[in-house]
């Protein structure tokens, strides 16, 4: 039988395979795991992200100061996030080393059409009345896109390139996994507490809005994908 603790989230990745799969197995993905990688494109994958990760703090900031005020686990929430918060410095300097490696200026880089509207979607989750359930879920999906994406490109038959091996260990690797795992427990524990304290119906509107939330990070990180292809519909500044 399907633990309750995994049934919402779970449930919703069965739903929504397709875009999931679309996410996680995105063609940029799937040409660093078969060694085919246009190496520009993955710059400009760089760049750009560079410019997510340093915009999203608020963001985390946001779901671990929520996460201090609402969870009710003895401070596991908090140390889980905090610890997800604290490695931002260091991925902040891996993406300026790498950027240094490649030969990318990151000073000159501007953020495309899809990374700004990616980081207003966060933006506009860090209001008061958005609920910790719905910032958890969206962090949790945030993190898993990457880790299942990259330890695919990890598995014994992938031939990544020597050069982008770093890269794909940063995210692929089971730490992170075990760390993106925790944070699906805590999303899918504030979930079912939303189905045990409220009313049928508030329960209902709140676990629908939290769905959307998740399609809607999925959708971010497919456009994100796209832009760093350099597909026509995602490239405009």
């Amino acid at each position: 039988m399907e633990k309750k603790e995994n049934r919402i989230i779970d449930t919703w990745l069965r739903k929504h395979h397709l875009i999931y799969a679309a996410a996680t197995r995105h063609p940029f993905i799937l040409t660093i795991r078969d060694g085919t990688i246009d190496l520009s494109a993955f710059k400009t994958w760089l760049a750009q992200d560079y410019l997510f990760v340093r915009e999203s703090i608020p963001f985390v900031a946001t779901v671990l100061a929520k996460a201090w005020k609402q969870s009710d686990d003895n401070h596991t929430d908090t140390e889980v996030i905090l610890g997800g918060m604290a490695s931002l410095n260091d991925e902040v300097a891996w993406f300026k080393n790498e950027a240094s490696k490649w030969g990318i200026q990151l000073t000159d880089v501007v953020p495309q059409k899809p990374n700004k509207s990616y980081c207003t979607f966060l933006e506009s989750l860090m209001a008061p009345e958005i609920e910790y359930a719905m910032l958890i879920t969206a962090f949790w999906a945030i993190e898993a896109v990457y880790q299942e994406s990259f330890a695919h490109c990890l598995e014994d038959e992938a031939k990544i390139p020597d050069v982008l091996q770093g890269t794909c260990q940063r995210w692929g690797n089971d730490g992170f996994g075990q760390y993106c795992e925790s944070l699906k427990r805590i999303a899918n524990r504030h979930l079912e507490l939303i189905s045990d304290n409220l009313l049928p119906k508030a329960h209902e509107d709140l676990l629908a809005k939290a769905e959307t939330v998740f399609l809607r990070v999925l959708e971010h990180e497919v456009e994100f994908w796209n832009m760093s292809l350099g597909e026509a519909n995602s490239t405009s500044t």
